[in-house]
């Protein structure tokens, strides 16, 4: 086993998972030439396809988001759940927590199955193929601590679509929006639960999250502009949010705005902060 302790002088936190080839975890997932594995939380890896979706910085910050302000978690769910890459990071973050996480496209499912036996979290991390809006897949009396999810951002017909199947879906809305993701979040939270998501910060796809929420009767308890690089405005902002009916009459029409989050300086460097988030989930600064 060739086990590398640091990375450009940052020490790997967290355990070893078994995808490293201890004697007593068997023959860890093979990577296929057409996937890579790649790093995400400290020893935890996440297959991906070369030429597929790649996890982003919006994956990373909602998975950060959602374990920041729900850090006791005992049950978490994760919409349109992709490769796997925030459901990855927070049950790194919350190791004693059970998730379940709900993806449509059998190619990713096959990626993070792969991912969750490398990261030794099987027993507690279920994968359930199909669309979350299927009342088949999630059961009523199933609820959440923290619910996590990335909604594409676009309807159809809306920008320049991929040709790549998997890239099309993580960006537009072929199988859910915003108000369904919302929707699902709103019946499947605990009371006091709390629901991460990331979208839009422009005026008109932000006006379409608040509508969401409130049509679910959802409130938006904290929302953090993301700005990429210093300068610019907002391209996407991180929405907490709470059921209505379990908050006070009087909190249930406001939303705290935090400062922005930036990402790069102006003259492109990481911003100080964001080097601290990337800690805060495992990864190298």
């Amino acid at each position: 086993m060739n086990l590398e302790t640091h990375f450009k002088g940052w020490a790997k936190p967290g355990p070893l998972p078994p995808g490293f080839g201890t004697p007593e975890a068997g023959v860890p997932p093979v990577v296929e030439p057409h996937e890579t594995l790649d790093a995400i939380s400290g020893y935890f890896r996440l297959f991906q396809l070369r030429a597929g979706h790649r996890f982003s910085t919006d994956d990373i910050l909602t998975a950060w988001y959602g374990t920041t302000w729900c850090p006791t978690a005992r049950t978490a769910l994760d919409l349109g759940s992709g490769i796997g890459t925030v459901g990855m990071i927070c049950a790194w973050r919350l190791p004693g927590a059970k998730f379940v996480t709900v993806e449509a496209q059998s190619e990713s499912v096959a990626l993070a199955k792969k991912s969750a036996r490398y990261n030794g979290i099987e027993e507690r991390y279920e994968i359930r193929e199909g669309d979350f809006r299927d009342e088949k897949i999630l059961h009523a009396d199933e609820k959440f601590d923290l619910i996590t999810g990335s909604p594409p951002y676009f309807p159809l017909g809306h920008g320049v679509e991929s040709g790549h199947p998997q890239k099309l879906a993580c960006r537009f809305e072929l199988r859910g929006n915003i108000a369904d993701y919302c929707a699902v979040a709103a019946k499947h939270l605990t009371p006091g639960g709390f629901f991460a998501c990331v979208f839009p910060h422009e005026a008109a796809q932000r006006a379409r999250a608040v509508d969401a929420a409130k049509n679910s009767n959802l409130v938006i308890v904290r929302k953090r502009p993301v700005v990429f690089r210093e300068g610019d405005p907002a391209l996407v902002a991180l929405f907490g949010m709470m059921r209505a009916e379990d908050l006070p009459e009087w909190f249930r029409g406001q939303t705290w705005t935090e400062p922005d989050l930036i990402i790069r300086t102006r003259d492109g460097k990481i911003h100080p902060e964001y080097s601290a988030v990337k800690l805060a989930i495992g990864f190298p600064p």
